[in-house]
């Protein structure tokens, strides 16, 4: 299974799991990632980080260290 981090620009993926513990896993169910969301790439950064994404109808900027614990299928 691939992470958020792998996918590509322009690329409508569906989180299937959250890994990770504690504050890290809270912060990302924060942010309306949650197990069946529906999340778009929209851009990355020239360096690769951040990621901006859209996810529940609002645009998000997440880093990959944090996009390496999302789960996603497409």
């Amino acid at each position: 299974m691939k992470t958020l981090k792998d996918a590509k620009c322009g690329q409508t993926v569906t989180v299937a799991k959250l890994t990770g513990a504690g504050a890290l896993k809270r912060r990302i169910m924060d942010m309306g990632i949650t197990k069946g969301a529906e999340i778009l790439i929209r851009k990355v950064a020239p360096l690769g980080d951040p990621i901006e994404v859209n996810v529940r109808g609002y645009e998000l900027s997440i880093r990959k260290s944090e996009a390496e614990n999302i789960l996603v299928t497409e």
